[in-house]
């Protein structure tokens, strides 16, 4: 996998040769082929091999039985501390997917079986228990959580000291900071009284006399 990953990072899937990886990973075509029919197989099979212990982690974050900010803050602060070969393959399927349209469909189709689904649940969950604005569409929950948390983790470990990101915070403030402005977004709308209410409500407030004062 890690001579497979390093040929796919600088030839591309496209341009990396099977025969290649295979003789620097010390085997024979045979064997990868075995295991191996097409490149597009090998691909995702680095990808799967960071993939899914990132999944793992996100699952115990997001699994826990914590308040739901500290679930998402856990999450999100995985994200920002991916690691090196993490962020790689984060950076190879990028390249790809935007490369070869079969790609895209089976990379999309492992993710929705894995973070998509452990968020859209998780964001399910909150909008029946009142954590989010359930007015808003599912969708555009989700996308507002990645894109107002994950994606700045994402680019902070990215761009590390390189402008205009310099001055981001480390994951957990990060984090912080970010829940801050999506609470602001899709938080629990405060409820507005309907008129039967308020009426109710203006009724029972004692009214004030006005005393004259007798001269």
């Amino acid at each position: 996998m890690h001579a497979a990953r390093a040929r796919f990072l600088a030839e591309g899937v496209d341009g990396a040769s099977l025969r290649t990886i295979a003789r620097d990973a010390g085997t024979n075509i045979g064997m990868v082929f075995y295991y191996f029919p097409t490149k597009d197989d090998l691909f995702l099979a680095v990808v799967e091999e960071v993939y899914a212990q990132l999944l793992a982690d996100v699952a115990r974050s997001l699994e826990d039985d914590a308040p739901l900010r500290d679930r998402l803050k856990g999450a999100f602060v995985r994200l920002g501390r991916a690691s090196d070969d993490e962020l790689s393959v984060v950076r190879l399927v990028v390249r790809e997917v935007l490369l070869s349209s079969e790609r895209y469909a089976r990379v999309f189709a492992r993710m929705q079986r894995g973070h998509l689904a452990l968020f859209v649940a998780t964001i399910a969950e909150a909008v029946q228990a009142g954590d989010l604005d359930g007015s808003i569409a599912p969708p555009l929950l989700l996308i507002a959580t990645f894109a107002m948390g994950a994606i700045p983790q994402l680019i902070r470990r990215a761009a590390g000291e390189r402008a205009p990101f310099a001055g981001l915070p480390a994951p957990a403030p990060l984090a912080d900071a970010s829940l801050a402005l999506l609470w602001r977004a899709i938080g629990p709308r405060e409820r507005v009284p309907d008129r039967g209410t308020r009426m109710v409500r203006q009724a029972a407030k004692p009214t004030r006399r006005r005393v004259r004062s007798r001269g």
